[in-house]
């Protein structure tokens, strides 16, 4: 961390507070850290309310800056001064540039590329200043104890009364005369943490013009680009979204904008530049006006660009020039992070649509029935299914969990669900096929520690990144084998580390079906047993994974007191189709809110 200046009293009479925070280089990250220094600030009695106000502001300018122009991992570390000064530090592990002087003019860090944070930062803190190391840049401010600067002043500038007009109501009351200054700074707090949460890029447009019109502008449309679009040289043929403070004006514009697209303009500077006024969209009272174009930007990438306009204007004050600009910053942090969301929601379904079959197998005398439910958010599920023919009278079924999700999890069940249907069809029995995919997992994993070594030395003995190490690969599974004959269905089956299967007679009782055994992936040489089973006409046969039986509420779990077995045995007299939907649904019941992991059960029932 920097040298920062600090000024301690031991007879003053704040109580020190300190905390600390590695942030990803997310959207996300601006919000997350105004969170934790509120609640920090807190639980500090006697703490100012305008430097709490200014702390929301510095450190939410310090992150944005950091994630926008860094896009790496954040650290921020804060702390309550016992003189009652806030000090805060906002770490980045973007290399230091080399030292160049100004050219022309140009500064390495000018308002046009870099938005205003920097100079808000230096108006509120009474001490501020900026650390580069080999790897690392670290930019700190310290706040005075009752705040920084009044920016109510005595009056507005020429250009604030200007401004003024700007910021219709409801969003500002009479008199309010700092509105651009700071209560600019908890709008874009505000707007940060609305943009933020949305992970649909048309909802982000949608609330981009909803934030500015009519606070800032009269009117406001939002271009956005794909790539190919991008490559092709700008926007495309017509926005996105168009927004007037009149709305019988918006098709009439929307029509006008679709005929001058903003023109493309090449390197990665923002905005804002001049944009034809469409006056004759606006009717009599829109002859004249202002209106800006400014590219949307985020990780080097242009994504859009936004325009705004205000009628009557020759040209828009500089403190909305900047607002807005700060603001389209933080657009395009929202488009780019629902667009990367996007991608990989689109990623994640072609990957499980991949790893699972298209459709169940149909056992003569035999009705099934499924329920699959993956957990949203995680990526691909851990939790996979299967039930196939092996030929000669035979049928296979699997109930199994990878321990954890996503790519990891999608490498084993890649692995595992063809080996099943592989040994099987090769006719190895139930036992068998468990002792061999138990190896193959052992020796897939003895491959990647080997090739993880092997990057090791290569890179000179330096520490392998987190997640490109070799991952644990542990699988529980029940596997089974179904032979149907005269007088019902013959089942052999094993339970690797997975939840136990239960059998329902029609009478309401209910056994268990296998014993448990070791997960797959953990023993070297593990030799696994099978058990069998015949299950009679309305014998039915249920399989589930952890999702059903490690489901909470509060601190209990949906098993506790065998719990499933309870469930199942008021099941009785269903069909099979009937006896899942009563299991999901009495495992939704059981907790307050969604399943927070993923959910399977197959139930086979003779028939």
């Amino acid at each position: 961390m920097a040298a920062i200046p600090t000024q301690r009293d031991s007879a003053a009479p704040y109580r020190e507070a300190s905390g600390r925070a590695t942030l990803p280089g997310s959207p996300l990250a601006p919000g997350t850290a105004r969170s934790l220094v509120r609640a920090a600030l807190a639980e500090v009695p006697g703490t100012a309310p305008r430097l709490a106000d200014d702390a929301m502001a510095v450190v939410s300018e310090l992150v944005t800056n950091a994630v926008v122009h860094a896009g790496t991992e954040v650290e921020v570390e804060w702390r309550l001064e016992g003189t009652g000064a806030f000090v805060v530090e906002v770490s980045d592990l973007h290399p230091s540039r080399a030292p160049r002087d100004a050219v022309g003019g140009e500064t390495p860090y000018d308002t046009a590329e870099y938005g205003r944070g920097l100079r808000l930062v230096a108006t509120l803190a009474e001490s501020w200043g900026v650390t580069y190391r080999r790897a690392a840049k670290t930019v700190w401010a310290r706040l005075p104890p009752e705040g920084g600067q009044d920016l109510d002043g005595p009056g507005p500038e020429p250009a604030l009364e200007v401004a003024e007009d700007l910021a219709p109501q409801p969003y500002r009351a009479d008199g309010d005369r700092d509105w651009l200054g700071r209560g600019a700074l908890s709008f874009l707090a505000e707007a940060s943490d609305l943009l933020a949460g949305q992970l649909d890029e048309n909802l982000v447009a949608a609330l981009t013009g909803q934030l500015i019109v009519p606070r800032l502008a009269d009117w406001c449309a939002l271009w956005l680009e794909d790539e190919a679009t991008a490559r092709a040289g700008g926007p495309g043929s017509g926005p996105a979204r168009v927004w007037h403070v009149s709305e019988p004006h918006i098709e009439e514009l929307r029509c006008a904008l679709e005929k001058a697209p903003p023109a493309h303009r090449d390197g990665p500077r923002s905005g804002p530049e001049p944009y034809p006024w469409p006056g004759a969209a606006l009717g009599p009272q829109g002859v004249h006006g202002t209106a800006l174009a400014y590219r949307l930007i985020a990780g080097g990438r242009p994504l859009g660009t936004l325009v705004i306009g205000r009628g009557g204007l020759l040209g828009f004050p500089d403190e909305v020039t900047g607002l807005v600009e700060d603001l389209g910053r933080r657009v395009a942090l929202a488009i780019g992070a629902a667009r990367q969301y996007a991608r990989q929601a689109t990623i994640s379904a072609v990957l499980q649509r991949g790893l699972l079959p298209g459709a169940v197998a149909e056992i003569p005398g035999v009705s099934s029935a499924l329920v699959y439910e993956p957990c949203e958010g995680g990526g691909p599920s851990g939790d996979f299914y299967d039930l196939f023919p092996a030929g000669d009278g035979r049928w296979c079924f699997a109930v199994g969990d990878v321990q954890g999700k996503g790519p990891e999890a999608a490498v084993v069940i890649g692995l595992a669900r063809p080996w099943l249907r592989l040994l099987a069809r090769e006719g190895y029995r139930v036992a068998d096929v468990l002792d061999r995919l138990n190896q193959l997992l052992l020796d897939d994993a003895t491959e990647a520690a080997d090739a993880a070594a092997r990057a090791l030395v290569a890179a000179g003995g330096r520490a392998v990144p987190p997640g490109d190490g070799p991952q644990t690969r542990f699988l529980s599974l029940l596997y089974g084998e179904l032979v149907p004959h005269d007088g019902g269905l013959r089942c052999t089956l094993a339970s690797a580390g997975h939840p136990l299967p239960l059998v329902l007679g029609p009478d309401g009782t209910v056994r268990t079906a296998a014993r448990p055994q070791t997960l797959l992936g953990v023993v070297e040489d593990e030799t696994y047993t099978s058990e069998t089973l015949d299950l009679r006409p309305g014998d039915s046969l249920l399989c589930v994974t952890d999702g059903v039986t490690e489901r909470r509420s509060g601190s209990r779990q949906f098993d506790d007191g065998d719990g499933l077995a309870r469930a199942l045995s008021g099941c009785a007299g269903l069909s099979a189709e009937g006896i899942a939907e009563r299991i999901r649904r009495l495992v939704h019941d059981f907790g307050g809110g969604p399943p927070e992991d993923d959910l399977a059960l197959l139930v086979l029932q003779a028939e």
